[in-house]
């Protein structure tokens, strides 16, 4: 769907102060500035870099056991333990409940692959679930038919910042006995009925990749729990499943978290309430806009579920059907970064062919991954820069975004 809108009129808007795009002053708007989150606090990162290098203490030093203590308070979980990345989260957890050979593990399809590939990792068979299409998590009421006397574990993914059902989904794996692992990978500070993203289950998985609201200089993970001996036996595993040294009661893995990256982290941990706030203000502001231009009638806009509060990784729009690649093309000409989380779902992938013919039915996650496209939402991102990326969607659709006034099309 794209109008009356035209090469000629897409030149003409470029230069027409009533688009916004020319008069906002902007002149390009990246999906992620990573830059301009850290710069403000060089000071203190240089000052916890000195002082890990002066310890001496590069493996297990002081500011890894604080940074598993405050992951832990802030998932209201009583224990933290750092790993490598949140794949090795993810990992360490189906380890720690023996997960393998024979074993079935539901997972959703329209996720990171990280979430599939360490149940495959231990022999174990990802089963695909389908997806909620406002939430684009996991469908409780798909669970059920799914589970068989071979699931041992449900990994429910708290997808681009916000919850999944943790009540239904708990609910069910209650019935059945089976346990449930969070892929919180993207949700840190989020929350389901009054309870944090991590804390309703097993055990929550927590990744410190760059690109996350609480993002490292490089690879990092956390696991929080409730359940004290799970976090023993998960504090065993990542370290080669040594105790007391060079003595191994079981094959871990090497999966530790360094001092010089829990320092980083927790000099941005004392700033997550702030930047949260502002992914939320964002994520308002661009409903707001989107509103004012009457896009919010050509694109599916994201949505916070009831009971949850959302810390938006990512504001993730739906396109109509056969228009997402084009009017990204158009975005990236006025230098508005997108991305697609993601474009082809896991049952899809190349690696599971093999399990092609045992797969249920998964329409919801296939039209989300033709549809779905990530808009800039990170904390530092100005109105001015939402109104660039909005005026530039409503230019591609033909529409004058004018955001004192009514947005109208504009005429051929």
């Amino acid at each position: 769907m794209r109008g009356k809108s035209t090469n000629s009129s897409r030149k003409s808007g470029m230069t027409t102060a009533n688009n916004g795009v020319e008069a906002s002053g902007v002149s390009q708007v990246p999906l992620l500035d990573i830059g301009r989150g850290n710069a403000p606090l060089k000071e203190e990162f240089m000052a916890a870099f000195e002082a890990v290098l002066d310890s001496g203490r590069f493996l297990f030093g002081p500011d890894v056991f604080q940074l598993e203590e405050t992951c832990a308070a802030a998932s209201h979980a009583k224990f933290g333990i750092g790993c490598a990345s949140g794949s090795d989260a993810l990992l360490l957890s189906l380890m720690a409940l023996d997960i393998g050979p024979g074993d079935e593990v539901l997972v959703p399809s329209f996720t990171f692959f990280a979430t599939a590939s360490c149940v495959w990792r231990l022999g174990a068979k990802p089963v695909f679930v389908d997806i909620e299409p406002t939430s684009f998590n996991i469908d409780p009421t798909r669970l059920q038919e799914q589970i068989t006397p071979n699931t041992k574990a449900i990994i429910p993914v708290h997808l681009f910042g916000q919850c999944a059902d943790m009540t239904e989904i708990n609910k069910i794996a209650q019935m059945h006995g089976i346990p449930v692992i969070e892929d919180a990978a993207q949700a840190i500070l989020a929350e389901h009925k009054g309870q944090r993203a991590g804390s309703m289950s097993l055990a929550g998985c927590i990744s410190f990749y760059p690109t996350k609201n609480l993002g490292g200089m490089g690879d990092g993970g956390m696991l929080v729990t409730n359940d004290e001996e799970f976090a023993a036996k998960l504090k065993l595993l990542r370290g080669h499943g040594m105790e007391p040294r060079y003595y191994h009661q079981v094959v871990g893995i090497n999966s530790r978290l360094d001092t010089l990256q829990a320092a980083a982290l927790n000099v941005k941990m004392k700033h997550m309430a702030e930047w949260t706030e502002l992914r939320r203000q964002n994520a308002m502001r661009y409903h707001e806009l989107f509103n004012q231009c009457g896009l919010d009638l050509v694109l599916k806009l994201p949505t916070e579920t009831e009971g949850n509060y959302h810390v938006w990784n990512q504001y993730t729009v739906r396109v109509p059907r056969g228009g997402r690649d084009s009017l990204r093309k158009h975005l990236a000409d006025l230098k508005v970064g997108s991305e697609i989380y993601y474009p082809v779902p896991l049952h899809q992938q190349q690696c599971f062919a093999a399990m092609k013919e045992e797969l249920a039915p998964l329409p919801e996650t296939e039209k989300a991954a033709e549809e779905v496209m990530a808009l800039p939402i990170f904390p530092e991102l100005t109105a001015a820069e939402q109104r660039h990326v909005v005026s530039s969607i409503a230019m591609y659709y033909g529409i004058e975004a004018n955001f004192e006034g009514k947005a109208r099309r504009k005429s051929a």
